[in-house]
């Protein structure tokens, strides 16, 4: 296995960190949640250029990478929820698009496809890490600065700018699922 590939694989270690992290009632247990969300947004950007720059690009990085940050955004996403950053219809539709997607790589795989993922794809994932980063940024801001609560602006940003960013993700995830969905349509369509 290569260095893109154990790096890939570390981000699912990194996830379950990042859920226990942002799930736990301990002292800076949401700037840990951010820290930890950030180095595995790292490793996504770092085995993707050493996958490139060393020409080891593998069926398996092409399918698990994706797979990889999908369930990092799920967690995020989900994990948001009881905390009152994202509304559950948003989560949902980031989860079904994803397993929407999923579905539809591994039905390529059934016939020896791989489907990469796409500019849009990417396009919509950034937007989605905006999302989440914001969310635990104003979180770790509340937490580090709980014994000097006297400034709340980042409840301003959280109830006004926190919406906005989600209606934008939230059409972007939409956007890009029916996209991919449309693009792929042969592998849905009914056997003739």
């Amino acid at each position: 296995m290569n260095w893109a590939n154990r790096l890939t694989l570390s981000r699912l270690a990194l996830t379950v960190l990042f859920v226990l992290a942002l799930n736990s009632s301990w002292q800076y247990a949401r700037t840990s949640a951010l820290a930890i969300f950030l180095i595995a947004g790292l490793t996504d950007f770092i085995d993707g250029e050493i996958a490139r720059r060393y020409g080891v690009i593998t069926n398996f990085g092409k399918l698990m990478d994706p797979l990889v940050d999908k369930i990092m955004m799920a967690a995020a996403f989900i994990s948001l929820v009881p905390l009152k950053a994202v509304p559950a219809w948003a989560a949902t539709t980031v989860v079904a698009r994803d397993f929407l997607i999923t579905g539809l790589r591994m039905m390529a795989s059934a016939e020896g496809r791989i489907l990469p993922a796409e500019r849009l794809g990417k396009h919509k994932t950034s937007w989605q890490i905006i999302t989440v980063i914001f969310f635990l940024g104003l979180l770790s801001i509340a937490e580090l600065r709980y014994a000097n609560a006297t400034s709340t602006w980042w409840l301003r940003a959280w109830h006004e700018a926190g919406p906005i960013l989600v209606w934008i993700t939230v059409a972007l995830t939409i956007y890009s699922g029916i996209g991919f969905a449309w693009r792929n349509r042969e592998l849905i369509a009914p056997d003739q």
